[in-house]
């Protein structure tokens, strides 16, 4: 699908946000019908609605979610760059509504009474379920980055990590940058949502400086981690067009002949990336003179773009179901809490093994939940679930692009990554990277539309 038509479908599924009104104790449904509520309208929760109506008709599903729209986190970094605008990644849960027969109750939980199974919003309505389904999301943890803590400090240094304006305030502040300028990204330690997302957003912002006509201009990744999913492809990929020289820490993850493909640049490149092993960890912010502390050193910036540690979304932190990691604990063969029985927790909040935290994960989690829900209403066996994983992202150039493929299975009561290849090959061609690129677009259009269509 080309970028107008993906626009074009974007913006016809936002012409309405429908609001199918609950009320209480009055449904289209049998009063004998079981009733299965979902707190969080993203992509776990959307695709869950879907699929347990497409799976199970005759089940009453209800959606609890403070926005009558939905905005995409997947591919928005595109924004900051002005390659999509919000309009392309906004969503209506119309076709949800209308289509597929979900309630959506758009408001904010403010508790569950988990013994009567009954949840309660701010406007008052108290809605009961038979089994209770949490997406809630991400939440954002600065306590340890000092300079930091306050609101100014987060009003004036936005992560942009969970869509909404503050992608248009990167982009205000990118287009602010002066020529040559110098842009700091600080990606979050592990587990975090879109592992390749940070690098991915550096890329795009190099690329965006020497459109400008920058010949000078750098980007500085300050990292706590000594690696990112998709890195060996990502790293030959800025060396190839960013003139990135390749940390000496980092090259026991290539075998010497590769190594030996590197070109080695006399000067640091537009793009450089400080891994924890050289320094990268933050300790310390000064907003008013636009410094990052790390432990390399002090850098002067003119753009800082800081997406702090991530915890499970705060509705899930305020309901007790998460553990003092921050995030879930659950079955990971159901997905059930195992802190509140009848609750199951999908998507970015939740501990699934070795599945990273990614909007294709929180859809397969929706769809193998549906089907559990589905067996476990009935009385019936629930299955052996397999799961799915791809992560697409860009080195920066709109056609270079490349993937992280993953299958999980359970192994012990843990979901396990399958031995498989996972990621392009090190002398993949050109064409193979410009085709993945086409792969991102395109299975960015299917994806929106298996979820809300």
């Amino acid at each position: 699908m080309s970028t107008m038509n993906r626009r074009n479908f974007l913006k016809f599924t936002t012409a309405a946000a429908a609001a199918t009104p609950f009320l209480a104790g009055k449904s289209a449904f049998a009063a004998d019908e079981k009733h299965i509520v979902v707190i969080g309208g993203g992509v776990g929760g959307a695709t869950f609605a879907k699929y347990m109506r497409l799976y199970a008709p005759e089940v009453k599903v209800t959606v609890i979610e403070r926005k009558k729209e939905y905005q995409r986190p997947y591919g928005s970094s595109e924004i900051i760059v002005g390659n999509v605008d919000m309009n392309d990644i906004t969503i209506s849960y119309d076709a949800l509504q209308k289509k597929h027969g979900v309630n959506f109750v758009f408001d904010t939980v403010t508790g569950v009474d988990f013994d009567k199974r009954e949840v309660s919003t701010e406007n008052g309505t108290k809605i009961t379920y038979d089994r209770l389904v949490v997406a809630p999301g991400i939440s954002f943890d600065y306590s340890g980055i000092a300079g930091m803590d306050t609101e100014a400090a987060q009003q004036a240094i936005v992560h942009g990590w969970d869509a909404g304006d503050q992608l248009l305030t990167l982009q205000k502040q990118l287009e602010a940058v002066p020529v040559d300028g110098t842009v700091v990204v600080v990606p979050p330690p592990n587990p975090y949502r879109c592992p390749p997302g940070p690098y991915e957003r550096a890329g795009l912002i190099t690329q965006w400086l020497i459109n400008r006509g920058d010949k000078n201009a750098k980007v500085i990744i300050l990292d706590p981690k000594n690696g990112f999913t998709t890195d060996v492809t990502m790293l030959q990929a800025w060396n190839r067009l960013y003139g990135f020289n390749l940390p000496k820490a980092f090259e026991k993850n290539y075998k010497p002949e590769q190594v030996a493909t590197f070109t080695k640049h006399e000067t640091p490149g537009k793009i450089q990336w400080v891994m924890a092993e050289e320094g990268g960890r933050v300790v310390k912010v000064d907003v008013a003179a636009k410094t990052v502390e790390a432990e390399a050193g002090v850098f002067k910036a003119d753009m800082i773009n800081i997406i702090p540690p991530l915890k499970a979304g705060k509705i899930a932190l305020d309901l007790g179901l998460a553990d003092k990691s921050g995030w879930c604990p659950v079955d990971q063969k159901t997905f059930e809490s195992t802190l509140h029985p009848l609750v199951h927790v999908i998507g970015d909040a939740c501990i699934a093994g070795e599945m990273p935290k990614s909007g294709y994960s929180a859809n397969s989690q929706a769809k193998v939940v549906a089907l559990q829900i589905k067996a476990l209403l009935a009385g019936q066996p629930t299955i052996e679930p397999v799961l799915q994983n791809t992560c697409y992202a860009l080195a920066g150039q709109s056609d270079y692009g490349m993937f992280v493929a993953d299958v999980f299975r359970l192994k012990d009561g843990k979901l396990k990554r399958a031995d498989q290849p996972r990621y392009l090959p090190f002398n993949a061609s050109t064409a193979q990277y410009r085709l993945s690129a086409v792969y991102l677009h395109a299975w960015m259009d299917s994806f929106t539309q298996d979820i809300f269509s």
